[in-house]
């Protein structure tokens, strides 16, 4: 592949989790700025979507965040395909759901699965690439910036989804405490908390097309969940939106150290960011018929 600096292309920027959702709506939206996008993806099937349908701005390479050897392999990757020792931008969007409900009949190897992608899977892709994006000695001032997709459920906490918030809850941690530390190289760390996308990481999450719960005191309530999170889904953004979001975004001069993308904005988040937290409670609890009630009551509605 040739050099992409001699094509006129503006930066080098590497998308993880690039084969749907919002990984392939930013891995559009930066090509069509001018970029050069690496986007990392699973299988080939999905490298050849990706060529067939981004163009060659896009280059598609495998790499699943937990396979260590292969996140390893990413920095001659990256040079192979870039010609230089440069990169001007990660974005860290991998990320799964897996097996929503509560936490009593959660399996732990669906917690440790969404943990190793969510945040282990981020912690070792920007170990193995920071050496590129300018902490060592020959970079020469080039700083580069990181993107770490959050969620609302960053900051807000939904019932049935404790796995999930506890990793989006560690990715913002971890952000602001990497953003402080990377202020020596002048490389900036920014959270991106998006609210609904049409996205196929709740689709690939089976347990939220049916009611697994059926029998047990959540029944009625894990129904309501996901009732409310398919209406949620309608009016959720495309990938294209929160990919030029993303733009905006990384161009930034002095960006934010966190931004809310969310549709609905004053309902879905100004409003619930905003209240205490046992208030927050009560209105989720109406939500998803939460209320407390007598146990063999809860039990005869199952």
């Amino acid at each position: 592949m040739n050099n992409p600096q001699s094509d006129s292309l503006k930066k080098t920027i590497l998308i993880t989790g690039a084969s749907t959702g919002i990984g392939f709506g930013a891995a559009g939206a930066f090509a069509k700025a001018g970029y050069f996008v690496i986007a990392t993806v699973r299988s080939e099937t999905d490298a050849n979507r990706l060529v067939e349908q981004l163009g060659p701005r896009v280059q598609p390479i495998l790499c699943d965040v937990t396979n260590a050897e292969q996140v390893a392999a990413l920095p001659a990757r990256i040079r192979e395909l870039t010609g230089n020792e440069h990169l001007d931008g990660l974005i860290n969007n991998a990320g799964i759901v897996a097996g929503p409900g509560p936490v009593e009949f959660q399996k732990m190897e669906d917690i440790r699965a969404q943990f190793e992608v969510n945040v282990f899977g981020l912690i070792s892709v920007t170990m193995a690439l920071l050496p590129l994006l300018g902490t060592k000695p020959n970079s020469k001032n080039q700083a580069g910036r990181i993107i770490n997709i959050s969620s609302v459920g960053g900051l807000i906490a939904s019932p049935y989804i404790a796995a999930y918030a506890a990793t989006k809850h560690a990715v913002e941690g971890l952000s602001h405490s990497l953003r402080r530390e990377l202020r020596i190289f002048g490389i900036k760390v920014v959270i991106v908390g998006p609210g609904s996308i049409k996205s196929e990481i709740w689709n690939k999450s089976r347990s939220a097309a049916t009611n697994p719960f059926k029998g047990t005191a959540y029944e009625h309530s894990f129904a309501r969940f996901v009732q409310v999170c398919e209406n949620i889904e309608k009016s959720g953004a495309s990938p294209a939106e929160i990919g030029a979001f993303l733009v905006k975004v990384f161009e930034a001069p002095n960006p934010k150290a966190r931004y809310a993308f969310v549709p609905g904005r004053f309902l879905n988040w100004t409003l619930p960011a905003s209240l205490p937290h046992l208030w927050l409670d009560k209105l989720l609890a109406k939500m998803m018929a939460l209320e407390k009630q007598p146990v063999e009551k809860i039990y005869a509605q199952a």
